[in-house]
């Protein structure tokens, strides 16, 4: 039997309403909550102007936490009094609906593509470092030289002499420090970045290619021509051309080392097309008329689930929670 959720029953003053709150702010980033548990918070808030200002109050409590402690109330549920838990038939239809998905992807091995990112593609099969979606890993590749993995990256080392002077970038980010005299080159679709000293980073998606100047110099080479970066500049390349050299703001740029996520008056599809990179399963934004709206904000890389209530309060989106982490938007 499920519990009720927060709220229900007799009426409730002071800190009494501010424990609600609380539960109510933790079901709704759980990842539990549904439609109908929307709902109800709703009526539960507009209850009184109490209730309001209980929620205002648990809220900018709950902005202010670190996102360690954060991560902490998802891992540690008891850390705040759940209001329900998922049932052994959602957790059912979640088993069936990857088996159906892992059965889908044996009976067509060939294909090149990974739906929601669950497997890697075929380019990636022979990675030699990978991480999964929400991980990031530094590579000590050598002395001096530290390579900063992102989410859902997949890299193949180059040595020479029997060390790592390189990597081939296949698919994600990758951030590389090096003392000074440390020489090293990222391949990353048709172009080559090379730098040594200093700090630089280098994206590849969908078969487009951004490099960032962080600190000292980096040397891009492209069949269509070379651009040398210095320090906040930023260059884009693609398989036949290379753009012109712009400047960037680092702090927006290098964020995600520091477990955040950036925006300034970013297109809301963009948003939630980055946030996917970070998180298992897939959001999908099916509100034609929000996706062209601009977010500005900075949002913790380990709490997404509060990310995309703010988003979808922000924008007055309906959420529908399927199996395997899918969210649909409208």
């Amino acid at each position: 039997m499920k519990a009720a959720p927060p709220g229900n029953g007799r009426p409730a003053y002071g800190s009494e309403l501010e424990a609600q709150a609380w539960r109510w702010l933790h079901l709704l980033h759980s990842g539990d909550a549904r439609e109908i548990d929307a709902r109800r918070f709703r009526r539960w808030v507009c209850n009184s102007p109490a209730h309001q200002a209980a929620y205002n109050t648990a809220k900018r409590r709950w902005d202010a936490i670190e996102p360690p402690a954060r991560e902490l109330l998802r891992r540690k549920p008891g850390a705040v009094p759940r209001p329900l838990h998922r049932t052994d038939r959602a957790l059912h239809g979640r088993r069936a609906f990857l088996g159906a998905a892992v059965g889908a992807a044996a009976a067509g091995a060939a294909a090149v593509y990974s739906p929601l990112g669950w497997w890697p593609t075929i380019d990636e099969w022979d990675a030699d470092d990978r991480t999964a979606a929400g991980e990031q890993r530094t590579l000590a590749l050598a002395d001096g030289i530290d390579v900063t993995l992102n989410t859902r990256t997949s890299v193949r080392r180059h040595a020479s002499g029997g060390r790592t002077v390189g990597l081939g970038l296949i698919n994600g980010e990758a951030a590389v420090d090096l003392g000074a005299g440390r020489a090293f080159t990222v391949v990353a679709g048709t172009g080559r970045s090379r730098a040594e000293s200093g700090s630089f980073e280098v994206r590849h998606l969908e078969g487009t290619v951004c490099v960032t100047c962080v600190a000292g110099t980096v040397r891009v080479e492209h069949p269509a021509g070379t651009r040398i970066l210095y320090a906040r500049q930023q260059v884009r390349h693609d398989a036949g051309s290379i753009g012109d050299i712009s400047g960037v703001e680092l702090a927006t740029v290098t964020a995600w080392r520091d477990g955040m996520l950036v925006f300034d008056r970013t297109r809301l599809a963009d948003v939630i097309v980055e946030i996917n990179r970070y998180r298992a399963g897939r959001v999908m934004l099916m509100n034609d008329s929000a996706r062209n709206r601009p977010v500005s904000g900075r949002f913790a890389i380990a709490s997404l689930d509060l990310a995309l209530w703010q988003l979808q309060e922000s924008f007055g989106l309906r959420a529908r929670a399927l199996p395997a982490g899918v969210l649909i938007l409208s």
